[in-house]
């Protein structure tokens, strides 16, 4: 996805859109039904995800808190071509970064695209 500056972030959070989190923390989310008893099974799980209950976005959010997200720019030339961040909810359709940490990535936002990575475990 597109970055674009996001200055009254932290340095240590990027801002994800909506669209993007759900995408990347749909197992995540899934299981947080099922455990809380919201769906009984994975295909009722994804129609709530689908329909966009309110409930999946507080799930969501849980689950957002304790999972960082790696951000890799390409091409990948040194180690600061990938970072870990701490993502939060931001409206639109871009990646949010604090204009701070660009120079590891060399990006200047004129339409810069970066991947976003889960880990599946800590």
């Amino acid at each position: 996805s597109v970055i674009v500056v996001g200055p009254s972030l932290s340095l240590h959070r990027c801002g994800l859109p909506r669209e993007i989190a759900i995408e990347l923390f749909q197992t995540f989310v899934i299981r947080g039904l099922i455990r809380q008893q919201l769906a009984s099974n994975i295909g009722v799980a994804k129609s709530k995800i689908r329909e966009k209950e309110p409930v999946v976005w507080e799930i969501l959010q849980e689950v957002m808190q304790g999972h960082p997200v790696l951000l890799n720019r390409a091409p990948t030339l040194h180690r600061l071509g990938i970072q870990a961040f701490l993502p939060i909810f931001v409206e639109g359709h871009a990646i949010c970064l604090h204009p701070l940490v660009c120079r590891g990535f060399n990006a200047d936002f004129d339409g810069e695209q970066m991947a976003v990575h889960v880990p599946l475990s800590l």
